[in-house]
């Protein structure tokens, strides 16, 4: 596809107002990374749309953090080619780097200076004019509710705060694209999830396309388009409810007063394959509300209790990759999770 290059941003906040540029944003075509014989990326294509939040799903080692540097400039691609903005990360570097914002997996903030002295540090580095960096820095620090600490040594903090300031310095210099690496890594429930209020809320203020790459299923539901990566390859990509259509069965789990016959039971009558997990005897079948009047009146084995799920994006990443993300980082199979998947996939992998 033809990409129409958009002039550097550098010098200037014009471009706030701008909303210039391809509507591809990102486009990437036979990605290939290689660190000797690793082969960490392994020939991916996808593009992603402006204005769009985009996430890579998938557990540590996956291809992640490698894919979301090569199109940050912060590595080389062994083979292929990926543009931003309509600039090609290999060939135009300096354009590409003042055309997004990073905000990476560990922190980069100076915890000796103060909030306002970090991003006007970065306000010189990507040559923003001093008569604008007053109004901008009120502008992103308000955003995520940070201008009154703005004077507090970024070590007095809580890691929550850290994260929004590394959001807000991201955002400085009106990026056209905002890369978030694991944006909520090792935050609590509650921090994660005022961090994404913030996120979802920039999204309504700032003309800004955001790619993150998480592990959390959680986190995967805020995208418009996820893609799922395992092993350096895509192996699914779409919306977040055409991913779980695409699962087709439902979870359902029952409590008996005798598993192991039941599970039999579930065998002989219905040809249900069956396992106890996490304390009840669980399989999957299409249209489970409709399935379970039948489970009461032909399962001879007394049934105490009954739970219907649908299917959830860790059902997605285990129909298409025959384990959970956990089993997948904990390196260790987990046989009835790889049941799960064969039934819900009907041997697709």
């Amino acid at each position: 596809m033809a990409q129409t290059k958009t002039p550097a941003r550098a010098g200037t906040l014009a471009a706030l107002a701008d909303g210039g540029g391809p509507e591809t944003v990102i486009e990437v075509s036979d990605l290939v990374k290689r660190y000797g014989e690793v082969e960490a990326v392994r020939g991916i294509d996808f593009t992603v749309s402006r204005g769009e939040t985009f996430g890579f799903l998938g557990p540590n080692g996956a291809g992640k953090s490698t894919t979301i540097k090569i199109l940050c400039t912060l590595a080389n691609a062994t083979s292929g080619t990926a543009l931003v903005n309509g600039l090609n990360t290999a060939t135009e570097r300096d354009a590409v780097r003042r055309n997004i914002g990073l905000v990476f997996q560990d922190t980069t903030l100076d915890t000796y200076l103060t909030g306002e002295q970090n991003l006007r540090f970065h306000a010189e580095l990507y040559g923003v004019p001093r008569a604008a960096v007053g109004p901008r820095m009120r502008q992103v620090l308000d955003m995520v509710g940070l201008w009154d600490r703005k004077d507090s040594l970024v070590s007095t903090y809580s890691g929550g705060m850290q994260r929004r300031l590394e959001i807000a310095r991201g955002l400085l210099h009106a990026p056209h694209v905002l890369f978030l690496d694991e944006p909520t890594v090792g935050l609590d429930p509650q921090t994660r999830s005022s961090i994404w209020a913030y996120i979802n809320d920039l999204k309504q203020r700032e003309d800004i396309t955001i790619f993150l790459t998480t592990h959390y299923m959680d986190e995967a539901e805020h995208c418009d388009r996820i893609a799922i990566i395992d092993h350096g390859k895509i192996v699914a990509i779409d919306t977040p409810e055409a991913l779980k259509a695409s699962v087709g069965k439902d979870r359902v789990q029952i409590q008996t007063s005798d598993d192991r016959a039941a599970i039999g039971e579930l065998a002989a009558v219905f040809g249900i394959d069956a396992a106890v997990h996490e304390g009840a005897v669980t399989f999957a079948v299409a249209s489970g509300e409709q399935f379970v009047p039948r489970l009461f009146a032909e399962l001879t084995i007394p049934i105490k209790s009954v739970s219907i799920a649908r299917p959830s994006l860790d059902d997605v990443f285990m129909s298409y990759t025959g384990s959970t993300i956990r089993d997948a980082e904990g390196g260790t199979g987990n046989e009835f999770m790889r049941n799960m998947h064969r039934l819900r996939s009907g041997g697709r992998r």
